[in-house]
């Protein structure tokens, strides 16, 4: 940047002395216009082709002490616009190779997406077959505690069933044996059990 700023003093300079120079010029030509007096003319002639070889020997050496400052202005300006155009064509080599390598990661992120989806849909797949395996595994073996507990509670019930069918079957029997016992048979039984107590 200060090269920049000293690029346009020098050229500020070099315009205020060409300005300078033109202004001169003109005020050299208007001056040796004639008056129509001829000898003052020839008086002012050549005060006045002092005055413009000055002008010219002032205008040779502003040339020869502008030349090399002009020149290297000129030169480092190119310069620094060369630089800046290899450093944009830099950066659009760059912006292409990203634009470049974005592209191809969007093609990528595509088929990725896809595979993710395939991952996911298969992911899915195995978990409900193991799901469904476990819950079979499962029932089976709710089936065989129920089927334990069914048998269990059958055995329970057909013991139950059978004691209480005896029971009432003793009931029964022992009321059938109270009707049809007299007393001459219960007297019989009391003697024929304590001949048996007694030997």
């Amino acid at each position: 940047m200060k090269k920049c700023g000293v690029n346009k003093e020098l050229l500020q300079i070099v315009s205020l002395v060409t300005t300078f120079v033109a202004v001169m010029c003109g005020v050299v030509w208007a001056s040796s216009g004639g008056d129509g007096h001829g000898g003052v003319h020839n008086a002012w002639l050549k005060i006045d082709t002092w005055k413009v070889l000055n002008f010219g020997i002032l205008v040779v050496v502003g040339f020869f002490l502008a030349k090399k400052p002009v020149s290297n202005f000129f030169s480092s300006r190119a310069k620094s616009i060369e630089g800046e155009i290899k450093e944009l064509e830099q950066k659009k080599a760059d912006a292409q190779k990203k634009l470049a390598e974005y592209q191809t990661k969007f093609k990528n992120l595509d088929q990725e997406s896809k595979q993710i989806v395939k991952e996911y849909i298969k992911q899915g797949e195995e978990a409900r077959t193991r799901i469904l395996a476990e819950a079979s595994a499962q029932a089976e073996k709710l089936e065989d505690m129920a089927k334990r507990n069914i048998e269990q509670e059958f055995k329970s019930a057909k013991t139950k069933l059978r004691q209480e069918i005896v029971e009432m079957a003793m009931e029964k029997a022992e009321e059938v044996i109270i009707d049809s016992i007299s007393s001459d048979d219960q007297d019989r039984l009391v003697d024929e059990y304590l001949k048996k107590v007694v030997a």
